[in-house]
């Protein structure tokens, strides 16, 4: 179900059949969330449901009295405590601040003010971090409705618009330094929809609900999508069609010459604009795909444009061919080692944009109709590619892909396989968790599907607890070779249960399958278990739709099976720390060192 389909009026009409529908749906994910409002919250709340179920969970809700936010975080937790949430999200407004400096208010006390409201803040937030384990959401502030100074508000010390300006920017520096705590920038969303069209006075002073339904429903779109981000739920990769899509024209009907692209025509000005919205994903660590009905030689020749912004070198796949959109598509998942829910397909054609959406479970297909000018702006309001942090690994996502496209073509260069993986020269660091890498480590916990045992999913807050509890074990590979750095690519977690140590968590990304990785992982987790005196490892394999692959890995790895659930095939296996032999054979380990 796509809940995009529906205006407004009908979504709030069609609220209770369309939450039954979606509820209906099976393998959904319990996540639970305490919203703590400074104004009434049940519409956000309402419409938050639904877009939540829409993404796949299965959400349930604690909800603070209308204005206790700060209370119920900081005076009187008890409830918040109780309740246990895996994320609290704060949902204030600008009437919700209370040192707002006055008009005659000088620039030598503008800063306290500023000061004053950021630590009121602070202390919500640092209670929440001593009380509950959970991700913390907070929103900054919208334009203030009324500018008393006129121009001069965003002038003058004792200016509203400066104020709130400034306490968004404590707002997001504190963001910045504390990965527990996550900024819904509500600024950048009212400013989008304008505040004739953010503010309802005449419910706020009817139901204290301040904004109108249309803002309503940004808000809960907006805070979904950082909720899927925290879970990994991000979409990876942009599909784009070729003609009328990243060009104007028909490149095997008018040729390069003809296409319209460049700065000569608004049209062509629109295309080439487009094209710059989709480097700049790229940039930012977004995947870029080509499925275009094409031969695929024509196809490429449209990148040699000379006004081409976007140039092959930034594709990490290519399908130009006359088959099924669909089953490119599907092949373009394969080579890359993505799932289809983690991709997003742009297509001025409404018949292949129906046809792919029918024939793909999960894969977004924004409507973006035929005017190029609207397509950044639609693809934009999507939320498809939110992050909540930005590592090196992110930036760097496309070059990762191109080295593994060079792996592949290397592979078919030997007829036996241990030689092409000692011709890789692979050397691998693996070692306990560090703080360095706990947000990589956070992000894979939520973004593997497929070579994931258990599939269980940690946030950024639960990730650091874990690091600094003695009763865990965890540790992270990042693996190198000639061809660059895979970066970190496998973790394992395990919990300290007397002599035996459970591993809660064993995954690794595909884009390093059958490199022989997870027998380097081994031996170094043996070697960690032997110094903390575990006698005993105990490994669980819980089936999901998506990790088939690896039903057979603590088989493969020398472990003995235990038991096996007849009904849902998840099953435990065993390892006896003390016989066991070191398995790997093709990876240099460069570190070995404890902590």
């Amino acid at each position: 179900m796509n809940l995009d389909q529906y205006a407004v009026d009908e979504l709030f009409r069609k609220r209770l059949g369309l939450r039954r529908q979606l509820s209906a749906v099976e393998g959904l994910q319990p996540l639970r969330i305490a919203v703590l409002g400074g104004t009434t919250t049940n519409e956000v709340v309402d419409l938050l449901e639904l877009f939540l179920l829409e993404s796949g969970f299965k959400p349930v809700f604690h909800q603070s009295e209308y204005g206790r936010f700060y209370e119920d975080a900081v005076q009187d937790p008890a409830d918040l405590i109780a309740f246990k949430p895996d994320i609290v999200y704060l949902h204030t407004s600008c009437l919700n601040v209370q040192s707002v400096p006055p008009v005659s208010c000088s620039e030598e006390e503008f800063d306290g003010y500023v000061a004053a409201e950021a630590k009121r803040y602070q202390q919500i937030w640092k209670s929440i971090e001593q009380n509950v384990a959970a991700q913390i959401i907070q929103n900054n502030f919208e334009t203030p409705p009324y500018a008393i100074l006129g121009n001069f508000d965003a002038v003058s010390s004792g200016g509203a618009v400066r104020y709130f300006m400034a306490l968004n920017v404590e707002f997001a520096r504190s963001a910045a330094a504390d990965s527990r705590l996550l900024l819904q920038d509500i600024h950048s969303l009212s400013a989008r929809m304008g505040t004739e069209q953010w503010f309802d006075w005449d419910r706020y002073f009817s139901y204290k609900i301040l904004t109108t339904t249309e803002a309503s429903v940004a808000i809960a779109r907006s805070l979904t999508s950082l909720v899927r981000a925290v879970y990994g739920k991000s979409r990876k990769v942009l599909v784009l069609d070729l003609d009328n899509t990243l060009w104007g024209g028909v490149i095997g009907d008018d040729g390069v010459d003809k296409i319209q692209i460049g700065r000569e025509t608004p049209v062509a000005e629109a295309y080439t604009a487009f094209q710059e919205y989709c480097l700049s994903l790229q940039r930012r660590g977004v995947l870029l795909a080509v499925c275009s009905k094409n031969d695929e030689d024509v196809a490429k020749s449209g990148f040699e444009h000379p006004s081409s912004v976007l140039k092959l070198e930034h594709i990490s796949c290519f399908k130009a061919n006359w088959e099924p959109k669909h089953e490119n598509i599907l092949a373009i998942a394969k080579e890359l080692s993505l799932g289809t829910d983690s991709f997003v397909f742009v297509d001025d054609n409404p018949a292949e944009r129906a046809i792919v959406a029918a024939q793909i479970g999960g894969i977004a297909v924004p409507d973006v109709g035929a005017e190029v000018s609207r397509y950044a702006a639609i693809i934009d309001a999507g939320r498809y590619f939110e992050p909540i942090s930005m590592s090196k690994e992110d930036l760097s996502r496309s070059a990762l892909y191109e080295a593994n496209a060079a792996r592949a073509l290397s592979e078919a260069q030997f007829a036996n396989y241990g030689e092409y993986l000692d011709s890789l020269q692979m050397q691998a660091e693996i070692a306990e968790f560090k703080p360095v890498y706990l947000e990589r480590i956070a992000q894979l916990t939520n973004k593997t599907n497929q070579f994931n045992l258990t599939t269980r999913r940690y946030t950024q807050t639960e990730i650091d607890a874990i690091s600094a509890d003695p009763n865990y074990i965890g540790i992270y590979g990042r693996l190198l070779d000639r061809f660059g750095d895979n970066g970190l690519v496998s973790i394992v977690l395990g919990r300290k249960k007397g002599d035996e140590l459970e591993l809660d968590l064993w995954l690794m990304s595909c884009r390093v399958l059958k490199r022989d990785m997870e027998q380097a992982m081994l031996d170094v987790l043996v070697d960690r278990a032997r110094a903390a005196n575990i006698r005993t490892l105990r490994g669980f394999y819980l089936p999901t739709k998506k990790n088939g692959m690896v039903a057979d890995h603590y088989e493969k790895l020398g472990f003995e099976p235990v038991s096996l659930d007849p009904e849902t095939n998840a099953s435990a296996w065993s390892l006896d720390v003390s016989s066991y032999a070191a398995h790997n054979r093709h990876i240099h380990i460069l570190e070995l060192v404890h902590g």
